[in-house]
């Protein structure tokens, strides 16, 4: 799976290893844009990282609906976390300052858990294979040569 697969696409399974990879690169990218914009843009520097964040949003939703998809949940089981985990501290501004330690309560709570189910547990499937063709779908038994005969129906004809 190409990097732009891994970042961009909601389709498919991906172990722990290119979660984590992929993870990381958003996360070094983001730092990377906030010392970046706090350099050389002073000014605008809060609202290019502001933008950065927001735009962050997309590709750590697409691998955690993958990783959500390895471990037998629905992608958007994935998606819904992520923007658990984000989404309060949007909120902020807006609610009176009496919900900022429930809202970062529930930030807090879901990351754990998206650690733990996401980041740290293991497959869900293991015994099944990816498909070779890589396009993130599991060869199952569709894909392998049927036998020639059926159990439904008798090889001999009874009278």
């Amino acid at each position: 799976m190409s990097l732009f697969r891994l970042l961009t696409d909601f389709d498919g399974r991906i172990g722990l290893r290119r979660f984590w990879l992929g993870s990381a690169l958003v996360a070094l990218g983001l730092f990377g844009i906030q010392k970046f914009a706090f350099t050389f843009f002073y000014f605008e520097a809060e609202k290019i990282v502001a933008f950065a964040q927001a735009f962050a949003l997309f590709p750590w939703a697409a691998l955690a609906a993958k990783r959500a998809t390895d471990r037998g949940s629905s992608g958007l089981y994935g998606i819904i976390l992520i923007c658990v985990i984000v989404l309060p501290a949007h909120l902020k501004p807006w609610l009176p300052y009496a919900w900022t330690p429930s809202l970062d309560t529930v930030a807090l709570i879901a990351w754990l858990f998206a650690l733990v189910d996401l980041g740290l547990m293991p497959s869900a499937r293991g015994g099944e294979r990816l498909a070779a063709d890589g396009a993130g779908g599991k060869a199952g038994p569709w894909t392998q040569a049927r036998s020639q005969t059926s159990p439904s129906i008798p090889s001999t004809l009874s009278r």
